[in-house]
């Protein structure tokens, strides 16, 4: 859980470097409010979606936010930002 990982830790980069051994699904959502993933939030994704394929997983990035707009337009965006 990418969100609650950053607002808890924070330096969410380091902590999938550290921990990606024992991460079996990664899942996104914006923070603030748990929206969707652009550039209005805090969390930048296409950073952390590169540090996650740095780690070698291979496995789907589910998407979990409440989107404040148009939700059609808001999962597109996050599969293109997630599709690294």
């Amino acid at each position: 859980d990418i969100y609650h990982a950053q607002i808890m830790e924070g330096d969410i980069i380091r902590t999938i470097r550290e921990n990606h051994q024992y991460i079996l699904h990664y899942h996104t959502g914006g923070n603030p409010g748990r929206h969707e993933i652009d550039e209005t939030q805090e969390i930048y994704y296409p950073a952390i979606m590169r540090a996650i394929v740095e780690t070698g997983y291979k496995g789907f990035v589910g998407q979990e936010f409440v989107p404040a707009r148009d939700p059609v337009k808001a999962l597109e965006n996050a599969f293109r930002i997630c599709d690294v």
